[in-house]
């Protein structure tokens, strides 16, 4: 059974869902391959405690890695990269490249950025850490400010200003 809540974050709101409840898809509300609100299930507060504590204090900066419980439905080869960017280090990035390499062959950076681009637990798995090969950053559903806000968030040495808009 899936349900659904939205949370509220300086980035916008965010909608979870729940499959047998535990969480399967965190979405920006304008991301790209988010799926229609019709597929998100029953809308209920109940079960999503603990995300929206985790997703307070990750904003906060006072969280580096979640603990919320996942369950993504993807490709073997998805479920691979999606685990492959839950180990990139908070307020480090990771080269689509790399993560190729990193799977076992260095010829997968295209699958991988497709792979990347589909993971559906936006924040929570850290798929704005992904950028070019050359720094830059790229390819994010979620738009290129936001990805941007949240690695300065996560770097403010490194970013812009530190904050989030």
């Amino acid at each position: 059974m899936k349900t659904f809540t939205v949370i509220s974050s300086p980035l916008g709101d965010l909608t979870a869902v729940a499959t047998d409840g535990t969480l399967s898809a965190l979405y920006m509300t304008d991301a790209v391959h988010r799926p229609s609100d019709a597929s998100f299930g029953e809308a209920t507060e109940a079960g999503f405690a603990l995300l929206r504590e985790e997703i307070t204090r990750y904003f906060a900066g006072e969280l580096r890695t979640f603990t919320v419980e996942t369950a993504a439905a993807g490709t073997p080869f998805q479920l691979r990269v999606w685990a492959a960017l839950a180990r990139i280090p908070y307020g480090q990035t990771r080269s689509y490249a790399e993560i190729a390499h990193d799977l076992g062959d260095p010829r997968t950076v295209r699958a991988v950025g497709a792979a990347n681009g589909r993971n559906p637990l936006s924040i929570v798995v850290p798929c704005h850490r992904v950028v070019g090969a050359d720094g830059s950053l790229v390819g994010f559903a979620g738009g290129i400010e936001r990805k941007r806000a949240l690695l300065d968030l996560e770097n403010p040495a490194h970013g812009r200003s530190g904050v989030l808009f």
